[in-house]
């Protein structure tokens, strides 16, 4: 892994770290391995009651990483893909410190979460249509949800950048904050849901989730039927070879 994802268990709380930053912690097929192997320990570990994910004060994710897209030879599912329906089937608590660029599975993955904490530098992107692709990790399902059709087509289809302030408007955040204030944060709040009657929580979150649990985890399977129908289109395979030169 060289360190590519860091983790580290105190007070109940699993703290999961990316550690990419050369590539704006973007998100490589051992990263996502990394990633679905943590999420399992904390699901069987009866001891941590709470999963916190950060990158650093300046950055979180730039998403996936293309590389590994340009690599795939469609015969196996994407890692990506498996770690996606194991973030939406988790059952405990996840909290999330967003810093910098949050692009793609960067902000996606904030749908299932349940806390969110963004720096004022947030910078947030579903750059799926430009890249010649389709919404991923449930966000077709969850995001017209929260937003309504109009405002989730120009997010994901014109792919707009927009910032901390907004996503809070949106519904996609918690909370905002400077950036020398959000590890901390993020770990308080971590750690004040992990001291809670845990039975209670998990319950809680069961109720929350449970009236749009089953049409998330049909997105999830038709986002990644036309994902990788449409990674082997003529337009997303010209823009993946101008990406890269």
């Amino acid at each position: 892994m060289d360190n590519l994802i860091l983790s580290n268990e105190k007070n109940n709380v699993l703290t999961i770290t990316l550690n990419r930053f050369d590539k704006k912690n973007a998100l490589n097929k051992a990263m996502y391995s990394e990633l679905c192997r943590l999420f399992n320990y904390a699901e069987q570990t009866s001891a941590i009651h709470c999963v916190l994910i950060q990158g650093n004060e300046q950055c979180f994710s730039a998403g996936n990483d293309l590389a590994d897209f340009l690599q795939h030879d469609g015969k196996e599912e994407f890692v990506a893909f498996k770690f996606v329906k194991q973030l939406a089937a988790f059952k405990k608590p996840i909290v999330v410190a967003v810093a910098g660029p949050a692009v793609g599975i960067g902000t996606t993955l904030l749908l299932h979460s349940d806390y969110i904490i963004a720096s004022d530098n947030s910078k947030f992107k579903l750059p799926f249509s430009q890249l010649g692709l389709c919404p991923e990790a449930g966000s077709s399902a969850i995001l017209p949800l929260k937003l309504g059709h109009n405002k989730a087509f120009e997010l994901m289809v014109l792919g707009d950048l927009f910032f901390a302030q907004q996503a809070l408007e949106y519904q996609i955040i918690n909370k905002c904050c400077k950036p020398e204030e959000l590890l901390p944060m993020a770990t308080q709040v971590a750690e004040s849901i992990a001291k809670l009657p845990q039975d209670s929580v998990l319950t809680a979150r069961r109720l929350l989730k449970q009236t749009n649990q089953a049409a998330v985890e049909q997105a999830l399977v038709n986002e990644a039927k036309e994902f990788t129908r449409l990674l082997e289109t003529d337009d997303c395979k010209k823009i993946m070879q101008q990406f890269f030169g």
